[in-house]
């Protein structure tokens, strides 16, 4: 009967979504041999229209001069001192909701494709968050400009693919099983495996950065069919086409995240939500949102999966509603500003460190540049060094373009060596010369003792003359 009833309980527990964290979900099971790769088709999967209005900027704005916190604790001018034209050369893919034109960018920016609207290829932004992205990767603003902002790599080329959008909807087709669907938002799990097939084929040697995720319970299951089309599509970018991949960590609240552990189980290496495409730490390199403190920021999701950490709060890029403009705030649905944050634009700056890299260092693999910028992270205070909220630490830009990192020479990595400490024996003690001695003076002492009696019995013997 006990049996019986948690066997029951346990049937109740998991049918209410608060599995408790399954361990292994830390990794995701690795790929079989012989996984198809998904298409590079870019065609949308739905008919989208737009059913919100486009963001726009808003009136009244002033000139941002200062350099954002974020580009000062990178130390961004002295950066650019290392490379010379900083970016040149190098391609960097951005997959979101679409690039807007801007003459911050120029003609450095491309389009690559557009799952959502085909005939805007990738260069426009409803939303207006693929555009700061892009902005902190590769942002030139004019010669004699007194604007402290600039991308991390500003004569990087960007190309932009329309993978998603909040502001299109589209409705599927009804089924047997869901005869009247519901009309939903552009961005599946599917599209984005087509997305980075095409990115992958756009850009050979490049990097490639997605600020999307997609966040799902750990009791769904080891890993869903659609998820496959992920892995497989990751693998093929870094293994084939020698891809850095970077991608947000995740934030709380969005995407299907409400928090990453129940109060009861709040260990984050026990994850009870993973995040797509994160998740896949062994293609990706995925990226936890720091404050202006350099603590992990309060909404970046953590997980075993985290890579390093980079400044993900009081942003400022590029203006989607307008082409010659910066922005810090947007605002709500109660036309109130807030700040400008996310993981999302804390993945833009690994992805445009990691374009200085591959230009500084060309011989480099897409797996040795991800190590790189980890091995060269401001590490936690951690006895292995890293932690679930925010990976290796803190991305050095500075150290990840001058540090020797002795695995690309050759030289294997430091490992723990126990030493047992031993002494020598005792060594072997000659004791003639001290019994010698003793016996010397033992007879001396014999001697001056006779001595002694010989003459007190003489004087007791003398009688007087």
């Amino acid at each position: 009967m006990p049996r019986l009833l948690v066997l029951v309980l346990t049937t109740i527990f998991l049918m209410t979504g608060t599995a408790a964290a399954d361990p292994a979900m830390a990794d995701p099971p690795p790929l079989p041999p012989g996984t198809p790769l998904p298409s590079d088709s870019v065609a949308p999967d739905l008919d989208y229209q737009v059913k919100t209005r486009c963001v726009q900027s808003a009136p009244g704005t002033e000139t941002l001069l200062q350099m954002p916190w974020g580009q000062t604790r990178l130390r961004v001018d002295e950066l650019h001192r290392f490379v010379e034209h900083p970016g040149a050369g190098q391609t960097v893919v951005v997959i979101d909701t679409g690039v807007h034109p801007h003459d911050f960018l120029g003609d450095r920016l491309s389009g690559g494709g557009d799952l959502v609207v085909p005939a805007d290829n990738g260069l426009a932004d409803c939303d207006g968050h693929g555009t700061l992205v892009a902005g902190i990767i590769a942002a030139s603003p004019p010669e004699g400009s007194r604007i402290g902002f600039r991308g991390i790599a500003p004569e990087a080329r960007i190309i932009s693919i329309r993978q998603t959008s909040k502001h299109y909807e589209g409705t599927p087709a009804p089924t047997p099983d869901d005869p009247r669907p519901q009309a939903r938002p552009a961005g599946t799990v599917p599209t984005l495996a087509r997305a980075i097939m095409r990115a992958a084929n756009l850009a050979q040697h490049g990097v490639l950065t997605m600020s999307v995720n997609r966040c799902r319970s750990a009791a769904e299951g080891p890993i869903l069919a659609e998820e496959r089309q992920v892995q497989a599509a990751l693998r093929f970018a870094v293994e084939d086409r020698d891809v850095v991949v970077v991608a947000s960590a995740g934030n709380t609240g969005e995407g299907g995240c409400p928090a990453q552990n129940p109060d009861s189980d709040p260990d984050p290496s026990r994850p009870s939500r993973i995040v797509i495409p994160a998740w896949f730490d062994d293609h990706v390199l995925s990226v936890a949102a720091i404050d202006r403190d350099g603590n992990p920021a309060s909404f970046s999701v953590a997980g075993p999966w985290v890579g390093v950490g980079a400044p993900g709060t009081e942003v400022t890029s590029l203006d989607p509603g307008n082409s010659t403009t910066l922005a810090n705030r947007l605002y709500d649905k109660e036309g109130r500003p807030t700040q400008i944050q996310g993981t999302s634009f804390a993945a833009p700056y690994v992805a445009g460190t990691a374009a200085l890299v591959r230009q500084r260092f060309p011989t480099l693999t897409a797996r040795q540049v991800m190590h790189r910028i980890k091995a060269t992270a401001v590490h936690p205070a951690t006895a292995t060094g890293r932690d679930d909220r925010v990976g290796s630490g803190m991305i050095n830009p500075m150290a990840a373009l001058t540090a020797m990192i002795p695995e690309e020479h050759g030289i294997p990595a430091d490992r723990p060596t126990t030493i047992t400490a031993t002494l020598p024996p005792p060594a072997h003690r000659d004791r003639t010369p001290a019994v010698v001695a003793l016996i010397g003076a033992a007879g001396g002492g014999v001697a001056l003792l006779v001595t002694l009696f010989v003459v007190h019995t003489v004087r007791r013997t003398r009688r007087p003359g």
